[in-house]
């Protein structure tokens, strides 16, 4: 298994036990607790792939005139 993985699997795990913690805390109810902890990094996802998606188009307009070049480069993180 590399590294990667076991680096995505751990922060995973982190990141399910924090939301199930705050949204227990939140609703004093376990089911929908582990509801909440096992949707929303799904939504996240999503979200993600549409974020990454709006980038691209971001990235691959052609130069406006001024300050606009810099602010490309500073946005590509590839």
């Amino acid at each position: 298994m590399s590294l990667d993985l076991v680096k995505t699997a751990t922060y995973l795990s982190i990141h399910l036990t924090v939301g199930f913690t705050v949204a227990y805390v939140m609703t004093g109810s376990v089911a929908l607790a582990g509801g909440i902890a096992l949707v929303e990094p799904v939504i996240n996802a999503v979200a993600f792939f549409f974020h990454e998606q709006a980038w691209k188009k971001i990235q691959a307009r052609p130069p406006r005139e001024g300050g606009r070049d810099w602010m490309r480069g500073q946005a590509s993180f590839a």
